[in-house]
């Protein structure tokens, strides 16, 4: 290591704790979890603190927002146990993991604008035939659609045949885009829940734009992240 922690100030956990609002439980709970340097101790067993530890606080608390508190963990764990390229790994995944939640944002975006408004026929409710034909699919695409809850057709009261409703054909239509976007049933069906919980596509703009929002505040936060693990990196030497 390249400090000499004999020479350098020391710091209780209660001044490590309130430099950035926390509990000093909190920062012991931190150093047992291998988020921070194992402490040394004084004659009487107390724990004493350096700037190195004031760093890798530094780099974890910053960590947290961009990657989340396991993933932090597992970072500053890795690169305390001299596993630097573990921690490069997680980090990796993680930035691979935020490109696809763009990925799939801009995919939804897409979708929805090139979502046709349905036809005077269907706005009024369609049989699984003429949507199948509209779609270019076959009857059988849409019933496998219904079993794992893309649509949600009733039955004709009096026939017994599917009947989609305006809401149905919006989100036949919606996983058509998706499944052409070559998106897996299981990763479309949640974003058709939140297409009904939203009621409809122009309240879902809304929850895009939020969607938007917090994928950009993830990738800033990410760069605040690397630039104080790469001064704790540094600091160890």
């Amino acid at each position: 290591m390249g400090q000499n922690l004999q020479t350098e100030e020391r710091l209780r956990p209660v001044d490590l704790a309130r430099g950035h609002g926390l509990s000093t439980q909190a920062v012991r709970n931190y150093e047992e979890a291998g988020i921070l340097p194992t402490a040394g101790r004084t004659l009487h067993g107390y724990r004493t603190y350096t700037s190195l530890h004031a760093a890798a606080l530094r780099a974890f608390l910053a960590l947290v927002p961009g990657h989340g508190h396991q993933t932090a963990t597992s970072i500053m764990r890795a690169v305390n146990q001299g596993s630097d390229d573990e921690a490069f790994r997680l980090i990796d995944e993680s930035h691979a993991q935020l490109l696809d939640d763009r990925r799939t944002l801009q995919a939804v975006e897409s979708a929805l604008r090139d979502l046709e408004p349905p036809t005077v026929a269907e706005s009024g409710g369609t049989f699984i035939g003429p949507l199948a034909q509209d779609l270019g699919i076959r009857p059988a695409t849409l019933r496998k659609w219904e079993c794992v809850g893309l649509v949600s057709p009733r039955r004709d009261p009096r026939t017994g045949y599917r009947r989609y409703d305006e809401a149905d054909v919006r989100d036949a239509r919606l996983a058509h885009q998706l499944r052409r976007g070559g998106y897996l049933l299981e990763q479309i069906a949640p974003l058709i829940a939140q297409v009904r919980s939203a009621g409809g596509l122009e309240p879902l703009e809304a929850a895009l734009c939020d969607w938007r929002g917090r994928l950009s505040a993830r990738g800033r936060a990410m760069l605040t992240g690397a630039a104080e693990l790469e001064a704790y990196l540094r600091k160890r030497g």
